[in-house]
């Protein structure tokens, strides 16, 4: 089933050119899923309780137009599929006429924390999440190439108390924003594929590594033995 909440951008949401910042987009959509969630009793205390979390594996992002501050925005989320333990995750943000502002796919791996592996869906999660059908857009593969030339590596990092979440482990938009930081600053965002590998924690060190594409930039945030934790590629 759809879930929809309404907002108003903020003047700690957006950025030098007084528009929506893409972290701050990505956490309305990470906030638009939280909330379905604990609408359904399947939130953050059910999941502790069972042991059990959602965990990222893919983003793919479209922009059409960042929203300016005090612009009335719809945000909404829906489940477009359930496949063993993947479950694939539409978003929109759309302003006050019906504009579309921003899209998204997503796929999500169900973790059981006690064995660490994941886990197939119970039938439960399904049937209460629901399914609508997924947006019509074009979505590329989830996979992301990394290239064999061009890598250019930036001085690393540690993982801080900030960068995490409740699932103990870095957020997945904070990969984004970590990575954003190596793009020129008048670069704008307008498609975004992120493919997570591994979950980073407190205290890993990261090491950035960057690469321009024929249109635009892609960016590795790898560990010490140089495997990537997030592989996102900008356009």
């Amino acid at each position: 089933m759809k879930y929809s909440f309404n907002s108003r951008i903020r003047y700690s949401e957006i950025g030098e050119n007084q528009k929506l910042t893409l972290p701050a987009l990505i956490n309305y959509f990470q906030d638009c899923s939280n909330f379905q969630s604990e609408e359904l009793g399947l939130g953050i205390e059910w999941l502790k309780e069972a042991k059990r979390v959602w965990v990222l594996a893919a983003w793919q992002i479209h922009v059409n137009r960042y929203p300016v501050m005090g612009e009335h925005t719809v945000i909404s989320t829906w489940a477009h599929g359930f496949k063993a333990f993947q479950g694939m995750r539409n978003f929109t943000m759309e302003d006050e006429k019906g504009e579309m502002l921003a899209y998204a796919n997503s796929i999500w791996v169900y973790m059981n924390l006690e064995t660490g592996r994941p886990e197939r869906i119970p039938e439960e999660i399904v049937e209460r999440y629901g399914l609508t059908a997924e947006y019509p857009a074009e979505f590329g593969s989830r996979k992301v190439s990394i290239p064999a030339e061009g890598r250019e590596e930036k001085e690393g990092f540690t993982v801080k108390e900030y960068h995490l979440d409740t699932n103990h482990h870095v957020n997945n938009g904070q990969y984004i924003q970590m990575a954003q930081g190596y793009l020129p600053a008048d670069f704008e965002v307008q498609d975004l594929r992120a493919e997570y590998k591994q979950q980073a924690f407190l205290g890993d060190r990261m090491i950035p590594v960057c690469y321009m594409t024929q249109d635009g930039y892609l960016v590795t945030l790898n560990n010490e033995k140089g495997k990537p934790y997030v592989a996102i590629e900008f356009k």
